[in-house]
């Protein structure tokens, strides 16, 4: 039985994948955010950690509460985007290991430093982030993820009164093929591994 999946579902999620600054007037469904998420959670982190935190951003009103943080450049494009997850991580997500992690009852304790707990906290919440466009992707959907925001801010309006910090955001929906820009070049495996 083989594990791979097939050339179409590839494309889909990779190689045809295009990041979107254009949206159709086409709403997404909570079911269907609901959805994205059931699939990405299942996606590894360490100690099954899982600190990423995301709020969907889709009315009219939360909109307008995140246009004064957005860059001048992205305020247009997410504006007009059905959705825009802020995709961020919980600093104290050590408090759901009890949980998360249920055969080391200890576990908890291994994220006492703060500085530790911190990075392990980005460093899981990023990975839980590509796993969300990933995720988006493969249930349809089409992604513009991108930084150029004011994090500070964004933490000040939507996570207030919590150890969540922001990450990126990722503009959500049908795109519009129009806004696509011409395919960038990507390194070679030559260019960027090396087997040892």
């Amino acid at each position: 039985m083989s594990h791979a999946v097939n050339d179409e579902a590839l494309d889909t999620i990779f190689r045809n994948a295009r990041t979107h600054n254009k949206w159709l007037d086409k709403p997404v469904s909570p079911a269907l955010l609901m959805a994205v998420y059931d699939l990405m959670r299942w996606g590894p982190t360490s100690a099954n950690v899982s600190p990423a935190r995301i709020v969907f951003v889709i009315s009219r009103e939360a909109k307008e509460r995140l246009k004064p943080h957005l860059g001048p450049g992205n305020v247009d494009k997410t504006m007009a985007a059905p959705a825009t997850a802020i995709v961020g991580h919980d600093l104290d997500f050590a408090r759901h290991l009890p949980k998360l992690f249920p055969h080391n009852p200890g576990a908890k304790d291994w994220f006492k430093d703060t500085a530790f707990a911190e990075k392990t906290a980005f460093r899981n919440g990023t990975l839980q982030g590509a796993y969300f466009v990933i995720a988006a992707r493969a249930l349809g959907l089409d992604c513009g993820p991108m930084s150029g925001f004011d994090n500070a801010g964004v933490d000040r309006e939507f996570f207030a009164g919590t150890a969540v910090k922001s990450n990126f955001l990722c503009n959500v929906g049908y795109g519009d093929q129009a806004g696509v820009f011409a395919r960038s070049p990507r390194l070679s495996f030559d260019e960027a591994c090396k087997i040892v």
